[in-house]
């Protein structure tokens, strides 16, 4: 029999996120196909576009999962992967490039295609802070050295902000907070920017009327509920007719227009209506497994970038799941998020599963480095043996 030395990573990552993103274009063509056929005469309209991106998104996942992300995507492309997604934010708010619906401008439309640069750059920054702390491990230990990640991820919050898109700016956030803490920042570094980060949330909502009515619509739905308060409502009316084990699938009544953007944002609630407490239970079982994996691939990594690397992509995918979960759940105010890998949209799906593939190819270095020391203690052994 041939032998082979190829090493694979962890296939269970590309497994379990074509899984997820094939579930979600059924998700998508469920929650969606009665305004489909309303609004564009077509009830294939949206599912097809998730079925493009869902092909697209399963090609970039194997190209990524194949590259030698050290060498492509890793401390030389830094400022590339930074510069690139902020050019992009900034051309959102260009006549004729910029799109706007329902009163935000965060997509860029060029012929057919439409891009929505806040899902490059959450991933162009975990690439650049992850090859910048990496280089400056001793500097991260001082406030001055924690600068150039602060200054990054802070324009690209504030291009976000103003869009505006307050739930994306919150992820991207968390998501520079929780990178600064794994880079080994200082404890009262971290608090120095944490609190003024989070006394810096109320002024947000206080400064745009609609986010206070949503967070009024948060503390009381039915104080307003044909207005602010409308869309939770739904959304827990969604829920609570699953009850265990759902009304079956493509049996939702929610999706018949009751629902704002049942296909998009709140997808989980129609889920949840047609397939239970014991669907959403498993959906985020899976998911937690990714994460999971995720997570010891970071653990594994046996360099600093790839470390920080494999993290930042697996926090991207954690933090955004579960603010979506208590979105839909009413746990926190609402916002505007889609789940990933799950939700209509094709830039959040392709640039999703590429980045899982990334982390795949993290694990594959993992794999190759273990197999290669394995293999130094093997002939060590037979030395010592002789």
């Amino acid at each position: 029999m041939r032998r082979t030395n190829k090493v694979y990573g962890d296939v269970s990552i590309l497994i379990l996120t074509a899984f997820l993103a094939a579930f979600g274009v059924l998700a998508v063509y469920s929650a969606s196909r009665y305004v489909a056929q309303t609004q564009y005469g077509d009830e294939w309209y949206f599912v097809k576009k998730q079925a493009i991106g869902f092909v697209f998104g399963v090609a970039a996942m194997l190209f990524c999962g194949r590259l030698d992300y050290q060498k492509l995507i890793g401390k030389k492309a830094r400022w590339i992967a930074l510069v690139v997604p902020i050019i992009l934010l900034g051309l959102v708010f260009v006549p004729g490039l910029g799109k706007t619906n329902y009163g935000a401008t965060r997509w860029i439309g060029i012929g057919g295609v439409t891009i929505q640069p806040s899902e490059l750059a959450k991933y162009g920054f975990v690439i650049f802070s992850s090859a910048y702390m990496s280089e400056n491990m001793e500097k991260i230990r001082t406030f001055k050295g924690v600068l150039p990640v602060l200054i990054a991820g802070g324009v690209i919050c504030l291009l976000i902000i103003i869009e505006p898109n307050m739930s994306v700016t919150m992820c991207v956030g968390l998501l520079m907070l929780a990178m600064l803490f794994l880079g080994g920042m200082k404890m009262k570094h971290f608090l120095w920017i944490f609190i003024p980060v989070l006394l810096a949330v109320p002024v947000l909502i206080i400064a745009e009327p609609y986010r206070l009515s949503r967070l009024s619509a948060f503390l009381d739905p039915w104080e307003n509920p044909r207005g602010e308060g409308y869309q939770l409502i739904q959304s827990l009316y969604a829920l609570g007719n699953g009850g265990w084990f759902g009304a079956g699938l493509f049996k939702s009544r929610q999706k018949y227009r009751f629902l704002p953007f049942a296909e998009s944002d709140f997808i989980l609630s129609i889920i949840g209506e047609e397939l239970g407490f014991l669907g959403i239970f498993m959906l985020f079982s899976i998911s937690a497994f990714l994460i999971f994996r995720g997570i010891k691939t970071a653990a594994s990594a046996d360099d600093f970038f790839s470390f920080l690397l494999a993290a930042g992509i697996t926090l991207v995918y954690g933090i955004q799941t579960v603010i979506n979960a208590l979105v839909v759940s009413g746990s926190i105010p609402p916002t505007g998020l889609p789940l990933p890998l799950i939700s209509s949209g094709n830039t959040s799906l392709i640039i999703t599963m590429a980045s899982m593939g990334v982390l795949y190819s993290v694990s594959a270095r993992n794999n190759m480095k273990k197999k290669g020391n394995e293999k130094v203690r093997t002939k060590r052994n037979r030395f010592f043996i002789q």
